[in-house]
């Protein structure tokens, strides 16, 4: 694990899988003096280390000058048992084979923003939680409940079965973001870079929606129209005054 929010945010939830903390041995700012006294709180063990241990250590990363050694446990309940537990209708994000570890710690952090209960991706074909994606996502790893899963339209049609409304992103869709209702239980499924939803998990989702274009460009990074579209969905349920308690689209 590598950068200040990513080990920080470590410390901070899961201290106790954290074995034992590099850092720069010239670096002696606030910043690094802050998270030193916060491992030293959690009594663990710190070793000074020059730039080539810490290059070494982090693999190519920007590491900013500390490395933590971590124990990779179990990162989440079973979804099931989590979708049981919720005290307000499902948020949750999906994403079809989203390969670049930026855009998946950037869809991490959107998913804590918004509060939204679990990141779900397949497990082949598409990047898992790597010490990228922990850093991009300045600590969204360890606060965002994160499910790999076999089959990911068998998972959709588990959703849907659980009273999750599916709705997939997609630029051709017939209706746009702002014409749908988002208040009740939901799975958002957004696609790959630069190939979008793949015809399988189109055609399992319930919906299909465009977020609406008014520029020059044709499309949007997979973070940023998750944020669209998770947000939305919390305007809405706010608008209404309640999380709501439909579990699809009213006629």
């Amino acid at each position: 694990m590598i950068g200040f929010h990513a080990v920080t945010a470590r410390l901070r939830h899961a201290p106790d899988s954290v074995r034992e903390i590099y850092f720069d041995s010239r670096r002696r700012d606030p910043r690094m003096r802050a998270l030193l006294d916060l491992a030293r709180g959690r009594r663990l063990r710190v070793i000074e280390a020059d730039g080539e241990r810490l290059d070494s250590l982090a693999r190519g990363g920007r590491h900013q000058g500390v490395v933590a050694r971590v124990e990779q446990g179990a990162r989440a309940a079973d979804l099931g048992e989590l979708l049981e537990d919720l005290t307000e209708p499902a948020l949750l994000l999906v994403l079809d084979g989203v390969q670049d570890p930026h855009n998946l710690g950037a869809c991490l952090r959107v998913a804590d923003a918004c509060g939204a209960h679990a990141v779900i991706v397949p497990k082949d074909r598409a990047v898992g939680i790597t010490a990228t994606v922990e850093k991009v996502a300045s600590g969204a790893v360890e606060t965002v409940p994160f499910f790999p899963v076999t089959n990911l339209a068998r998972t959709l049609r588990e959703l849907k079965e659980r009273g999750v409304w599916v709705v997939g992103a997609a630029e051709q869709a017939g209706s746009d973001l702002y014409g749908a209702r988002l208040q009740g239980p939901l799975a958002w499924v957004l696609g790959a870079e630069g190939e979008g939803l793949r015809r399988l998990t189109a055609e399992t989702c319930d919906e299909l929606v465009s977020i609406p274009m008014h520029g020059a460009v044709e499309s949007l990074n997979v973070s940023v129209a998750a944020g669209i579209c998770l947000f939305e969905s919390r305007r809405q349920r706010r608008a209404a005054g309640s999380a709501g308690d439909v579990s699809k689209p009213l006629d």
